[in-house]
C-alpha cells in the first residue's frame, strides 16, 4: 500500500512533512502568512474580520515582554512564535484537541521542535520560560474571551484565572485586514532575530540564554 500523504506544498515552495518535519522546510513567510489567515475561537468573534492566530501571536509576546521586562531576546521570540505550528495544522479550542488525545500533541510538538531549531531556539523550552509563554497566553486568552469572543467577565475570570489581574490593563485587541497582521508579525520576528544576533558572542557563537 501506498504511503498516507502527510505533507502540505507551502507558498515559498517548500514541502513539509507533517509527520517528520524539519527546520529546512520552514520559512518564516509560511508561518506569517498562514497565522494571519488562520481565525481564533473557531471565527466566533465580533467584528469584520476574523481575530487571527497571527494577532494573538502578537499580543503574546506583547504581554510576555510586559511580564518579563529585560528578557532574552530569544525568549521574545518563543513568545511569538508559540502557535506557529497551526499555520499548518489549524487551530483548534482546547475541548477538542482534549477530545482528539495524544496523537495531536504530538504532532504540535514535533512542529514546534523544527520551528525552534529553524530559528535558533531550543527544541524544548526551559520550563520557567515554558510557563511565563502560557501565563502570558492565559491573559491574551482572557482578554479576547470577553472583548471579542461574548464571554461574560465572570466566565472568563472562571475559565482564564490570573493570579493578579492587572496583567490585562491597558491591552486592547484589535482587529484589522489578515495583510496587515502579516506584516507586522514577519516585521517583529526580523526585530527580535536582529536582537539576538546583535546580542551573539563576537565568535559568532550562540548567546547563554538567559530568563
Amino acid at each position: 500500500m501506498a504511503a498516507r500523504r502527510a505533507w502540505q506544498r507551502m507558498l515559498s515552495g517548500r514541502r513539509l512533512d507533517l509527520l517528520d518535519p524539519t527546520p529546512l522546510d520552514i520559512e518564516i513567510g509560511d508561518i506569517a502568512h498562514g497565522l494571519a489567515f488562520v481565525a481564533r475561537w473557531n471565527g466566533q468573534t465580533r467584528g469584520d474580520f476574523a481575530y487571527s492566530v497571527a494577532e494573538h501571536s502578537l499580543l503574546v509576546e506583547q504581554i510576555f515582554a510586559r511580564l518579563n521586562p529585560g528578557c532574552d531576546p530569544r525568549w521574545s521570540l518563543a513568545a511569538l512564535l508559540h502557535d506557529a505550528p497551526e499555520y499548518v495544522i489549524g487551530d483548534m479550542i482546547s475541548p477538542v484537541k482534549a477530545a482528539l488525545g495524544a496523537e495531536y500533541g504530538e504532532m504540535d510538538a514535533r512542529l514546534m521542535a523544527a520551528v525552534h531549531r529553524r530559528f535558533g531556539l531550543p527544541a524544548t523550552l526551559p520550563l520557567p520560560i515554558k510557563r511565563q509563554i502560557k501565563l502570558a497566553d492565559r491573559v491574551s486568552a482572557r482578554l479576547e474571551a470577553v472583548q471579542i469572543a461574548g464571554f461574560s467577565a465572570a466566565e472568563a475570570t472562571r475559565l482564564f484565572p490570573l493570579p493578579d489581574t492587572r496583567m490585562i490593563e491597558g491591552l486592547q485587541i484589535r482587529l484589522r485586514p489578515p495583510a496587515e497582521t502579516r506584516a507586522d508579525y514577519l516585521a517583529r520576528h526580523h526585530e527580535l532575530i536582529d536582537m539576538i544576533d546583535r546580542r551573539a558572542p563576537a565568535g559568532g557563537g550562540p548567546a547563554r540564554p538567559a530568563a
